[in-house]
């Protein structure tokens, strides 16, 4: 008995601190709600980069002046316990994130304990069936959470699917603001990563893109400076950290851009080509730039070495200078003279006409101009553009995974 109030007790402190607004008369300390995922620390660096050699001569490498770009600021659970995984968080968007970590190992040990012993295990049945804990919405929150952290990310997808039948807004149910408010989003985001953690990449990206599609994008300055504030150097990460992530549209919206580069980039970088999926790859990777440089570099060299390169949607979508420069450089005779259909319907123009010294100098004068108009878009909002390459391309982007 007194091991199951310690679970329940534990399991509301920590479902208080995420997901304030199921209760009533809570005054919790964090702003809520909050999702646990996998952690992406380690997105821009989980392809063998070669051992760190760059065969390709790129036009010009700019270092960061010095700035070192790191992802997460964040502090890890203490004990390790269970799979040895950790929470990482961002302790300054989170005041009182370590009783909301120690709650929720405190409630996990109880849970295990209960269960380590038939008669206990029997005992604890009676209690949940006399308090009928099934229709606790806040229990089912957190063992579902307890799930994901034990890696049964299958076990953990039914629960979510369930929730999310229960949470779904109901027609015209709106925030003040016109959008759908992001905590009925909350069990889909984590349905994305759990499908990302199972290899799924295309159902991952089905459900991100649903919930991109009713964001607002924040205003990309507020969101860099309220990133770079919470950064501090920590040691890169592989696999297996889970973080809580604020539930918040600066938040999220990374988050799904993130995730969608870990899906993309696997099938980007393989053996056969894909010109389509590098593309996206190139795309996503503008986001907290030059924090992937090395992986643009790496995309760089794959199209050197397939000596052509074809993305249709490229001058929609890329607005980063520097990758901008790095593919007009391609084009020249220093570059490469890599061929590179970037236009609609170069290919066609190519294709279907005999290429005579005149139209493909009209080619090449085509691109000049589009390179000189593209550099005139830098300036733009790039969470803005990269939420409507989500929006505008989404069947293209689901009907690019197997």
């Amino acid at each position: 008995m007194w091991t199951s109030l310690v679970l329940f007790r534990s399991a509301f402190l920590y479902i208080s601190a995420v997901q304030p607004a199921l209760f009533q008369g809570v005054n919790a300390l964090s702003s809520g709600p909050w999702i646990l995922v996998e952690d992406l620390s380690s997105v821009y660096s989980e392809v063998e980069l070669e051992r760190g050699v760059v065969k390709h001569a790129h036009k010009k490498r700019k270092l960061p002046d010095g700035r070192e770009k790191t992802m997460s600021s964040d502090d890890e659970e203490g004990s390790g316990k269970g799979r040895g995984r950790h929470i990482l968080l961002n302790k300054t968007e989170m005041p009182g994130w370590a009783e909301t970590l120690e709650s929720f190992r405190t409630a996990r040990e109880s849970w295990d304990l209960l269960h380590s012993h038939d008669g206990l295990e029997s005992e604890f049945k009676k209690i949940c069936a006399a308090w009928k804990t099934d229709s606790w919405l806040w229990f089912r929150i957190f063992l579902t959470d307890m799930i994901i952290y034990q890696g049964q990310y299958r076990k953990a997808l039914s629960s979510l699917h369930q929730m999310a039948a229960v949470q779904q807004p109901q027609p015209g149910q709106q925030s003040p603001s016109g959008q759908v408010t992001l905590e009925h989003h909350r069990a889909l985001i984590q349905q994305a990563s759990c499908h990302y953690a199972l290899g799924e990449y295309k159902r991952a990206c089905e459900k991100l893109l649903d919930v991109v599609g009713a964001l607002m994008p924040p205003n990309q300055e507020q969101t860099k400076a309220s990133e770079d504030q919470g950064r501090v150097k920590t040691k890169t990460r592989k696999g297996n950290d889970l973080r809580l992530l604020p539930c918040t549209c600066k938040a999220v919206l990374p988050f799904c851009l993130q995730l969608m580069l870990a899906c993309f980039k696997l099938r980007a970088f393989t053996d056969n080509r894909d010109d389509l999926s590098l593309g996206h790859v190139v795309v996503l990777l503008q986001h907290d730039w030059p924090q992937g440089e090395l992986l643009f570099l790496k995309a760089i060299d794959k199209i050197c070495q397939q000596g052509s390169f074809q993305y249709e949607n490229f001058f929609n979508y890329v607005t980063n200078i520097d990758m901008l420069e790095e593919f007009a450089y391609l084009r020249t005779p220093e570059g490469g003279r890599i061929q590179l259909e970037l236009l609609p319907n170069q290919g066609m123009l190519i294709k279907h006409h005999t290429v005579t010294r005149g139209i493909t100098k009209g080619v090449k004068e085509d691109f000049r101009l589009a390179m000189e108009r593209q550099v005139s878009r830098c300036g733009e909002n790039l969470l803005s553009v990269l939420h409507r390459f989500c929006i505008n391309e989404k069947i293209i982007i689901i009907q690019s995974l197997p």
